[in-house]
């Protein structure tokens, strides 16, 4: 199936929807591209929050001020979040193929990590990237396992140790087909298989609500679960004296392209620091509109 891409929706070829033991062909993660409406005209009065020429999330963004970044514990998963390194200020999202995306006025940041050379790694599947690489950095290995939109659960130890998914008809088999093998691109090729079935459905079911915009951190993600649905992930958190909180947002989209912070077009002047509130009706991404707003932890 030949994907459109002027268009966020995902059509995922050889991604399947599987309801019960029914397999059945999914349009799984993004959506049609939300548009923010009337862009507000960007400001100087935010340069001192991107320190162009640093290499991190937390180096490169500044808060606004009167707040500062609140501290996240060495070795969590939202110091590897914050910490990671980032490409060149004013590095273009490319997709899968090299080509860039006509869209280059809505980031600020590109992540320094590959998207994989098929149409594959899009909107839950970067959010399940990061969370995978940090468990594989981590050596977590038993904590590296991924449910497919059917709730079958397929582990990174599995994999490696030669279990393979077979999908016939309306069934889903696993069975040990190779030989044991650790390296990371076996890693990889695992991600890839996750990729390619699981989906917003499966990630929303096996994370937890947020019920508190206060319990919110650097790791959490906002999602609408369907088919299509879509997913950012809080890149970074500060805050001020009276407890008031910001984030920094950031995704992957349609078709697969570079993982990059977003910009904040409706507050230019504290843009890319985003006001969250877990209990608002809709809230306004970039590049998508959440509705309702589903804030949930790994």
């Amino acid at each position: 199936m030949k994907k459109k891409i002027d268009l966020c929706v995902e059509l995922k070829a050889m991604k399947k929807m599987i309801s019960g033991i029914a397999v059945l062909l999914i349009l799984a993660s993004c959506t049609k591209e939300a548009s923010p409406g009337p862009l507000l005209p960007r400001t100087d009065k935010n340069k001192h929050l991107i320190q162009q020429d640093k290499n991190t999330i937390r180096e490169r963004f500044s808060p606004p001020e009167g707040y500062k970044w609140l501290e996240e514990k060495p070795g969590s998963f939202g110091y590897f979040i914050e910490n990671f390194k980032l490409k060149p200020y004013g590095s273009q999202i490319v997709k899968y193929d090299g080509t860039p995306i006509s869209t280059q006025h809505l980031h600020e940041a590109v992540f320094d990590i590959d998207t994989g050379s098929k149409d594959l790694q899009q909107c839950a599947d970067a959010a399940i990237r990061m969370r995978a690489e940090y468990l594989y950095k981590a050596k977590k290995f038993d904590e590296i396992k991924f449910h497919f939109t059917s709730g079958d659960l397929l582990s990174w130890n599995d994999y490696k140790n030669g279990t393979r998914a077979f999908v016939s008809g309306n069934s889903v088999s696993f069975r040990k087909t190779a030989h044991f093998d650790d390296s990371y691109q076996n890693f990889r090729n695992y991600l890839d298989l996750i990729f390619n079935y699981a989906g917003t459905i499966s990630l929303n079911k096996e994370t937890k609500p947020v019920t508190k915009s206060s319990d919110l951190k650097t790791g959490d993600i906002l999602i609408t679960p369907g088919s299509p649905g879509h997913i950012v992930f809080i890149s970074g958190v500060c805050q001020n004296k009276k407890g008031q909180r910001l984030f920094l947002l950031s995704e992957g989209f349609t078709p697969a392209q570079s993982v990059h912070v977003l910009s904040n077009p409706f507050n230019p002047d504290c843009t890319p620091w985003y006001d969250l509130d877990v209990t608002a009706a809709e809230t306004k991404t970039a590049r998508y509109f959440f509705k309702p707003t589903n804030f949930r932890s790994f």
